[in-house]
């Protein structure tokens, strides 16, 4: 059973659902990256998804671009963050890692070294933006040869017969799309989300997460009734950027971070704590 599979699973049995927070790797600075990710998965994380700095980001709202700017003046590439990987992995066996980027870096390395490298370092799954599911058969033979998951995104323009054709594709979870547009805008329309995971389900027995639009415990917890996890990107992002901006030390990021992600984690787990 990989990481994911078996994170998923000791959820369901405690009746919990997973907050996944997201992060570009070298954002604040490549030297907090792995120290960042061990404070979150203190905090309350279950899986951690690391953003892979590229130059195109076309799926992300300014936040998530400005990150990924900062990440590739430090220097950070595909390479730099299989390297993180490695180094959290000294400290963390069992959280799972997901690598979210897109296609071109992957494409570069080639399919095949790409898997045993990211496989060899400790990653969990690739979500990769612009790889459609038509087109996913080879790099899906590689990252199925070392046991990676294959995370898809589903979004609310996804037509039903896409959404089948994406489940047959995807492991480890479906991601949700929970907004029109990029990440970080809009406002969630709570029932607008459960009718979509509802649709979703009629396709796939895989968990089903919802990003974009989550800012704080609130807007995690309205997402998490309907949801079998929430990811929250653009607004720890922001604030861990805005600490940093402000002159903080890396025991003030570390510090933020923990405090937002625990408030989410708290919010979260109210709504099943009376086992609804």
């Amino acid at each position: 059973m990989s990481r994911i599979a078996a994170c998923f699973a000791d959820l369901k049995a405690r009746n919990r659902k997973a907050v996944i927070p997201y992060i570009v790797a070298g954002d604040p600075g490549v030297e907090i990256t792995v120290d960042l990710m061990l404070a979150l998965v203190e905090a309350g994380a279950d899986i951690i998804e690391l953003g892979v700095p590229f130059s195109d980001p076309m799926s992300e709202g300014p936040v998530i671009q400005r990150s990924h700017e900062r990440a590739l003046d430090r220097g950070v590439r595909l390479r730099g963050v299989l390297e993180l990987m490695v180094e959290f992995r000294k400290h963390n066996q069992t959280t799972p890692v997901l690598l979210m980027g897109y296609a071109n870096p992957v494409e570069h390395m080639g399919h095949a070294q790409f898997a045993d490298r990211a496989a060899a370092s400790g990653v969990d799954a690739l979500l990769s933006v612009d790889i459609p599911p038509e087109e996913v058969a080879m790099l899906n033979r590689e990252l199925r040869r070392v046991e990676m998951d294959n995370i898809f995104l589903i979004a609310p323009t996804t037509p039903s017969e896409r959404m089948a054709l994406i489940a047959e594709e995807a492991s480890g979870f479906i991601y949700y799309v929970s907004l029109k547009g990029v990440t970080g805008a809009g406002n969630l329309d709570q029932d607008a989300v459960a009718r979509s995971l509802e649709e979703i389900r009629t396709h796939t027995d895989l968990p089903v997460c919802v990003g974009f639009g989550i800012k704080d415990g609130p807007s995690a917890a309205a997402v998490a009734e309907v949801a079998d996890g929430v990811v929250v990107g653009s607004a720890l992002v922001q604030r861990l950027a805005d600490v940093a901006e402000e002159g903080g030390d890396k025991t003030q990021i570390l510090q933020a971070a923990k405090a937002m992600l625990a408030d989410i984690r708290e919010h979260v787990d109210r709504i099943t704590a009376d086992g609804t």
